[in-house]
């Protein structure tokens, strides 16, 4: 079933939701950088000029050139981003306000002092309503084909671009891997969602977000002090990312959402682990960021319902994709303090197990024992949780079934996991005969 989006139906209203920020972002971007007197000053000085500079669709560019700010709202726009554009210009907001009525400013301005616009008219038409809501034609729509879990260790990126998959140390962690390529190459999907945390690369302590959503169309690969891995940059979908930010937003999950950031070593070395080398990834990525490095972070519990609530947002997307979703980070592994070095061998592969059998015990595991147990990076493993959550077997729906198992240790400070679930749907009980 499509979101409902009945506010689409409210007369002379544009609501700006992740889908119009998509469409507008550049359009915005535009705007916002009218706030230094000198990008003013030379936007004045050759509007064409600078509005050429920026990634405008031309009907974008024609909007602004036109002064029709209807135009601009249809294209993406937002009045708070527009109205930076209109003070550069020397409107006033009730002189743009009024130019989408069809008013002059004064004539807008008296219609304020009256007591403002009426709602009696400018309701939903109610036959509109009943026609939006009717059933129509049954479409396809994405399913969650499996689930993929692994650490993403960097010193691993470093042996895959450095050509060390073969010394004596590195051959065994990607040994545990061949099994994952293989599996990828006959299961490619159309998109994954990729769970990580980023490692003070694209978020540095002015802004620590909980959850962030990538809503972008391509992310670079992120410099962390040694160069940007030499991998692709990852191409997003931003249609299926909105859909999943309206879903999850409206399931009562507060989400980040960004246009742009670089991407480290969290979410390149999964798919350099399980797409191996290539010119391009085989598929469009959604990058989803945790915050595990400062405290407070998320609980299990809450990332294994996020997990559930992304299952349903995936599923009422009505194209037929594949989507895999990843988890990442971990296993047992510390790199601060007199306890640097920690490795929990049983207490990971009970994690394992548990990770399989008993997901919702494993999601009311409190952090102290992830920090006293797995170390005190160990609480990445948070973060598999949500994967976990969005296979069907969580609810009774579907099943999973164990493709593949692997644990090392070491690669260089951590232990090594990864587990592929493949989800299906519930094979059904055969018929009782007569």
């Amino acid at each position: 079933m499509a979101l409902d989006k009945t506010y689409k139906l409210v007369p002379g209203t544009t609501i700006f939701d992740s889908e119009q920020s998509a469409k507008g972002y550049h359009l915005n971007q535009f705007c916002m950088s009218l706030m230094t007197a000198e990008n003013r000053a030379a936007y004045l000085a050759d509007e064409r000029a600078y509005l050429d500079a920026w990634p405008l669709r031309e009907e974008q560019r024609r909007a602004l050139l036109d002064r029709d700010l209807n135009a601009a709202m249809r294209e993406g726009g937002n009045i708070y981003f527009l109205a930076k554009w209109g003070a550069t210009l020397g409107f006033s907001f009730q002189q743009m306000a009024g130019s989408m009525t069809g008013m002059t400013e004064e004539e807008y301005r008296a219609m304020m002092v009256g007591g403002g616009r009426s709602v009696e008219g400018n309701r939903i038409d109610h036959a509109v309503l009943e026609a939006a809501h009717a059933p129509g034609a049954a479409a396809g729509h994405a399913a969650i084909t499996g689930a993929v879990f692994t650490s993403h260790v960097p010193a691993i990126g470093a042996a895959l671009d450095h050509g060390k998959t073969e010394e004596p140390y590195w051959r065994p962690v990607f040994e545990g891997y061949e099994y994952a390529k293989a599996w990828e190459r006959e299961n490619v999907p159309d998109v994954v969602f990729l769970v990580y945390n980023d490692h003070a690369s694209a978020f540095d302590q002015s802004l620590v977000p909980t959850f962030v959503l990538g809503t972008g169309t391509s992310y670079p690969v992120a410099d962390e002090g040694y160069g940007p891995r030499p991998v692709p940059d990852v191409e997003g979908d931003p249609d299926l990312a909105a859909h999943i930010a309206h879903s999850l937003i409206r399931d009562d999950f507060d989400l980040t959402l960004a246009n742009e950031m670089a991407v480290d070593h969290g979410l390149t070395v999964p798919l350099s682990l399980m797409f191996g080398d290539v010119e391009k990834w085989p598929c469009r990525i959604i990058p989803f960021h945790v915050n595990v490095v400062q405290y407070p972070v998320p609980s299990g519990a809450r990332c294994f319902a996020l997990g559930r609530a992304l299952r349903k947002a995936i599923e009422s997307y009505d194209r037929p994709l594949k989507v895999q979703v990843w988890g990442t980070g971990g296993m047992s592994h510390q790199l601060q303090g007199p306890r640097a070095g920690l490795i929990n061998r049983e207490w990971d592969n009970a994690f394992l197990d548990r990770l399989v059998e008993d997901p919702a015990g494993l999601a009311r595991v409190p952090h102290l024992e992830y920090v006293e147990e797995a170390g005190s990076e160990g609480i990445e493993l948070v973060m598999w949780l949500i994967a976990r959550g969005a296979l069907s077997d969580v609810d009774g729906s579907g099943e999973v079934e164990v493709k593949h198992r692997f644990y090392h240790v070491p690669a260089s400070n951590t232990a090594v996991g990864h587990l592929i679930l493949e989800n299906r749907p519930r094979a059904e009980e055969p018929a009782v005969k007569e």
